[in-house]
């Protein structure tokens, strides 16, 4: 049922809902106003009564003669009552004759005979409904002792006609009637251009998305009609703008790929060839070009291993494994590796250490960040060929940084430079890399709930840093004061 309704354009939904909730109107107008209008007018007029044989019995008690006779004149007329009030003789004392043909003025009747219905039960109110002898209505006739139940001074008598409503229901429904058939064809129109009017952002926004889904990066949405329309467009419309950067970001990743996949195949192919045809022979020669074929295999593994890492890390597979470990050894021990590269390439990594601290994290995924950071750092450092890592104990945890003296990273461009699609258009590389490891370093951080960012001005160069939070670092000589106890 739930499919199938959903199938259901949104302004026939919107029209069904009005006409729908037209109809229950009427359903419920026409069930009060025809069924129960007989009885809310008997209840209506036995309340009527109720509330005069109130006011008359406390202004009989309370109030002096005259207005006595002025309240009763004025509740018969203004509730079309018959009333009478009689001493304990049956004389009249006080009279309002509404009606000729009432219980206790009609041909025929006798106040004795209601007095005395009253006196045995008990001087207690009473209430009849009975047909009138001389016309087609019901009457309702309350009665009651005045003053002193045990000894009354007078009875109070209140007679009133319930007047048959069956000509006024035959009214009624002949004007119900007309005003439904008149307002149900009003609401069908109305309810079909309010639907409509709903439903036209949509349609318009709908067929914008049909455009973009196909690809199309330049389309545009346009909201106007209520709020939540304009929310929806303004919201495909970010969609869009980011849809269109990460492909064309997707195709600058997929070209440079390309490119860095294409050079080191080329070359094992070319010093294979060569092995083959020239220097299979020559062992000199020969482990040269192998040792060629290595380290461009090895360029490709690394290559392949970062994408699979970041696409691990992304996907929520890749979880952590938390250990101890001793932060300002690890940093030495990293900047350590480097010592190749430093010797060959003429780089200076300097290592600003703080004191010891034990921290409990991802030692091997920690490392991995650190050491993009600095590959990073040597990549795109300034001619000096200098970079700086750091270590900096606050309260809040252990801050590591990593900076360089390049020509430092546009304003507009430091949001985008952990993007995995991004690589600066500023810098060219000058040791091999994938142009993930940004990438990686945040997704890694995000896995551990670490700060991370990036400070930078052009010409000086950027300053790369993430925060190990305090709850995860312990002071290394307390650790170690623990350990040596639980050895002796």
């Amino acid at each position: 049922m739930r499919s199938a309704f959903g199938r259901i354009p949104l302004k026939f939904t919107i029209w069904i809902y009005f006409i729908g909730y037209t109809i229950i109107v009427f359903l419920l107008l026409w069930l009060f106003q025809i069924l129960f209008l007989e009885k809310f007018y008997t209840q209506s007029k036995i309340r009527g009564v109720d509330e005069a044989a109130s006011h008359l019995i406390y202004s009989y008690e309370n109030d002096s003669g005259a207005e006595f006779s002025e309240l009763l004149t004025k509740e018969a007329s203004k509730n079309d009552l018959c009333i009478e009030v009689v001493d304990r003789y049956s004389r009249s004392l006080y009279t309002r004759e509404y009606s000729v043909d009432c219980l206790i003025h009609g041909r025929g009747n006798s106040i004795y005979h209601y007095q005395e219905k009253i006196e045995n039960n008990g001087n207690q109110p009473i209430w009849l409904k009975k047909p009138n002898p001389h016309n087609s209505y019901s009457m309702v006739l309350f009665g009651c002792a005045l003053g002193d139940t045990d000894n009354p001074s007078g009875y109070l008598f209140i007679n009133t006609a319930l007047v048959p409503v069956g000509s006024t229901v035959s009214i009624i429904k002949q004007q119900l009637m007309l005003i439904t058939v008149l307002l149900i064809a009003f609401a069908f129109v109305v309810s079909l251009f309010v639907s409509r009017q709903i439903a036209k952002p949509i349609d318009r926004i709908t067929l914008a998305a049909k455009s973009l889904a196909k690809g199309n990066f330049d389309t545009k949405f346009d909201g106007r009609g209520y709020l939540e329309a304009k929310q929806l467009a303004d919201t495909l419309t970010y969609a869009e703008k980011e849809l269109s950067r990460v492909d064309r970001l997707q195709r600058d990743l997929i070209a440079n790929v390309s490119h860095d996949l294409r050079t080191p195949l080329t070359m094992l192919k070319a010093y294979a060839e060569m092995i083959r045809d020239l220097s299979g022979d020559n062992p000199k020669k020969r482990n040269e070009h192998l040792e060629i074929i290595i380290n461009e295999t090895d360029r490709l593994s690394l290559m392949v291993n970062d994408i699979l890492d970041l696409s691990k890390l992304e996907s929520g597979k890749q979880k952590l494994t938390p250990s101890e470990f001793e932060i300002r050894s690890k940093l030495s021990d990293i900047i350590g590796r480097f010592k190749g590269i430093s010797e060959k390439m003429g780089y200076h990594i300097h290592f600003i250490p703080d004191e010891e601290r034990v921290v409990f994290c991802d030692s091997v995924k920690i490392e991995q960040v650190i050491y993009n950071l600095i590959n990073n750092a040597i990549n795109y450092t300034g001619e000096d060929k200098q970079v700086y890592v750091r270590q900096i104990n606050r309260d809040d945890g252990i801050v590591i940084e990593v900076e360089d003296t390049g020509d430092g990273i546009e304003a507009d461009k430091i949001k985008l430079i952990f993007d995995k699609y991004y690589r600066s258009e500023n810098h060219k590389r000058e040791v091999v890399g994938t142009g993930l490891g940004l990438s990686i370093v945040k997704a890694v951080l995000k896995l551990h709930g670490y700060d991370y960012g990036v400070h930078s001005e052009l010409g000086k160069g950027s300053v790369f840093w993430f925060r190990i939070n305090s709850i995860d670092v312990k002071d290394a000589r307390n650790v170690k004061d623990v350990q040596n106890h639980d050895e002796n």
